[in-house]
């Protein structure tokens, strides 16, 4: 293997930072990881050969000072940096400061960022080099009645777009002109305070869009290719969620088409590095070689790209650190080939069921599926941080058919356990399960049509119950005292609280080894042939004697013990209270507002002693960058409150209590 660098240091955090250290590790590349306060004890700073703190855990206190990194690089000795995606990866301003401190950066020029940094300019050089692009406007001329009537030359419905834009910020559909004004005042004072740019950009919105990007790689000897597609149209608010390559339905004519129009777009900037034109495709129909339009460029390595690399077999970091060293592309365009299908879902520490509200917390158990890739940049016993973004892992499965890889990846989900917070993996296996998205026929709004179905949740089963109660409870029937009293049967009764709700069951242990569980109002359950082997428990039940399997972590947390309980490919966490804290009655949760999430608190409009309504705003907190309002339960009287602005707050803990009602 070519000697590229000594030693690189590592502008990220997180998943990101774990990945490209260890690529650096295999190509002998020493690595230099930089952290913030909430990052001290994390997995890349763990990972890495040094690392350097670097300021508070706020991103604008660390991650976002470019000067602090590049301080970091020449005191540890680092030839390079690599920006890994988001933070600094595709600000040009860091790429001139690391150049005029003798530094490498690890991917395009600032020349070519700075091309492809604003979707207007980015649609007129795209233009000029014979890209196609959605017809729109994007122009300077920003007067309001000038816009609506651009709106209505290209044909409603349209799409308004901050032109500094990206992560769905600043874009608003419309469909009719009367509308219009009022999404485009919306979009200009998101674009505003999210990128400090009020300008916009009207483009056709296409009915039925697909969302498919090709990655592109070029070096600084005039090379460009592609690495083929990757269809990335499952999107909640424009967020992907899950990826995959190649895109399905794609005929090879059109494949070439838009891979040869990428490459184009690459070359027209004289790019180096890895970068990803992204097409927006006109899907209501196949797939056709005049139906795709550019969109823009990502200038920088993208959270899907290990999709591509299972299906071209290229670690694009390895060639991220060849190319930056100036060795030209390892290999040439005739050389890439496609093989097999692969996707990649990303699994994140949110709840669905409540609008995808950030669950930050301790993860107190994390294990994935060993047939899977699995990138993640934390493990058993990290803490999602309400600072960053709450991803937990991407889970990628390959295999010769789609058909197979998305079986693949159904199973990699079924067997993903995380314990101590809620995630999105009950949603991600419904999507996978989406009849649309299984037989290739789907756009970017298959989510938000189907919202209500993909994040229903089924109710609290009766084996997860009962297969916690055996952890929780230490049951074994290969222990010699299982069942064993003098008189009558063993029998123990056991209470779990699970979202604010109590449970309450009774299990009988048999002597050959079978428990029978029972509750007010619930069909009892038996569980014959028991096995408990670590944290795996299998039985039979039901009358053909199915076998049922699970598995259940049990962790402490206060003076409660959580028991997580996957079966059935879902995970539900128990709460079992410790008798000497006195908790087993669930409190009045009418008369408290509770921390939704961890995060700090930056609003309230109450104080003790005020009367209040029933819905009404009491304050608001803020965790990941999404702030959401603290609202009264039920009207009365505020008696207390435990919280200031500014303070952090733990998920869970009390912010408000009202006086007790009077008894009816």
């Amino acid at each position: 293997m070519k000697k590229t660098f000594s030693k690189i240091l590592i502008a990220n955090r997180g998943e990101i930072a774990c990945r490209v250290i260890r690529t650096a590790r295999r190509m002998g590349v020493a690595t230099v990881a930089v952290y913030s306060d909430a990052d001290a004890a994390s997995m890349h700073v763990a990972m890495a050969d040094e690392a350097i703190h670097i300021g508070a855990s706020p991103v604008s206190e660390s991650y976002l000072v470019g000067s602090r990194i590049i301080e970091a690089a020449l005191a540890t000795g680092a030839e390079a940096i690599h920006p890994g995606y988001g933070f600094l990866s595709e600000n040009p301003d860091f790429v001139d400061a690391v150049k005029a401190a003798g530094l490498i950066f690890i991917g395009p020029s600032a020349e070519a960022i700075r091309a492809m940094g604003l979707k207007d300019a980015a649609k007129d050089l795209m233009t000029k080099a014979g890209v196609p692009v959605v017809p729109g406007y994007q122009g300077a001329n920003q007067d309001a009645t000038f816009l609506a009537n651009e709106a209505e030359r290209i044909g409603y419905p349209v799409l308004i777009k901050a032109h500094a834009g990206g992560g769905g910020k600043g874009m608003r559909k419309v469909d009719k002109a009367s509308e219009f004004l009022d999404a485009l005042a919306a979009a200009q004072r998101e674009g505003q305070a999210s990128f400090g740019d009020a300008h916009v950009l009207v483009e056709k919105f296409i009915t039925s869009p697909r969302h498919i990007e090709v990655q592109v790689f070029g070096d600084n000897h005039g090379s460009a290719v592609h690495l083929f597609e990757r269809d990335c149209s499952l999107q909640r608010r424009h967020q992907k969620v899950i990826e995959e390559a190649p895109a399905p339905g794609m005929p090879d004519t059109v494949r070439h088409a838009m891979t040869d129009a990428a490459v184009t777009a690459a070359k027209a900037i004289s790019y180096s590095g890895a970068g990803t034109i992204e097409f927006i495709v006109d899907g209501s129909g196949p797939l056709r070689e005049d139906g795709f339009w550019f969109m823009e460029m990502n200038t920088r390595l993208q959270v899907e790209h290990p999709v591509t690399e299972a299906i071209t077999g290229v670690d694009l970091v390895e060639w991220q650190l060849l190319v930056a060293s100036g060795a030209p592309l390892p290999m040439a365009q005739d050389a890439l080939q496609i093989d097999g299908h692969a996707f990649e879902a990303r699994l994140y520490a949110e709840d669905p069921t409540k609008g995808f509200l950030p669950a930050t917390g301790k993860l107190e158990h994390l294990s994935f599926c060993a047939k899977a890739r699995n990138d993640s940049g934390v493990q058993s016993g990290d803490s999602i941080s309400p600072f960053y973004d709450p991803m937990i892992a991407k889970i990628i499965t390959h295999a010769t058919t789609r058909e197979d890889a998305l079986d693949g990846l159904l199973d990699a989900l079924g067997e993903t356990q995380v314990a101590g917070t809620a995630t999105n993996a009950e949603f991600l296996s419904a999507l996978a399960k989406h009849d649309g998205f299984a037989k290739g026929n789907f756009d970017t709004g298959v989510i938000e049509r189907d919202l209500a179905a993909l994040t229903a949740s089924d109710p609290l089963s009766e084996e997860h119950i009962a297969f916690g109660a055996i952890a929780a409870l230490d049951l074994d029937p290969s222990r010699r005292d299982f069942g064993f009293r003098l008189w009558g049967e063993a029998k123990h009764q056991v209470q779990f609280t699970y979202e604010g709700e109590q449970i309450e069951r009774q299990l009988i242990l048999c002597s050959d080894g079978s428990v029978i569980m029972s509750g007010d109002n619930t069909r009892p359950l038996k569980l014959s042939g028991v096995k408990v082997e670590n944290a795996h428990i299998t039985a039979r039940s039901g009358a053909t004697g199915a076998i049922r399997k699970a598995q259940v972590r049990v962790a402490t947390r206060n003076a409660e013990q959580l028991v997580s309980v996957l079966f059935g490919g879902v995970v539900r966490d128990l709460l079992l209270p410790d008798p000497r804290s006195g908790s087993l009655v669930t409190s009045d949760l009418s008369d408290v507002v509770l921390a939704p999430m961890t995060g700090t608190i930056v609003g309230l409009d109450v104080a003790v002693g005020d009367r209040i309504d029933e819905g009404a705003k009491l304050g608001v907190m803020e965790a990941m960058k999404m702030e959401t309002a603290l609202v009264a339960p039920r009207a009365g009287t505020v008696l207390e409150v435990s919280c200031a602005v500014g303070d952090a707050v733990e998920g869970g803990s009390v912010l408000i209590r009202l006086e007790e009602q009077p008894d009816a």
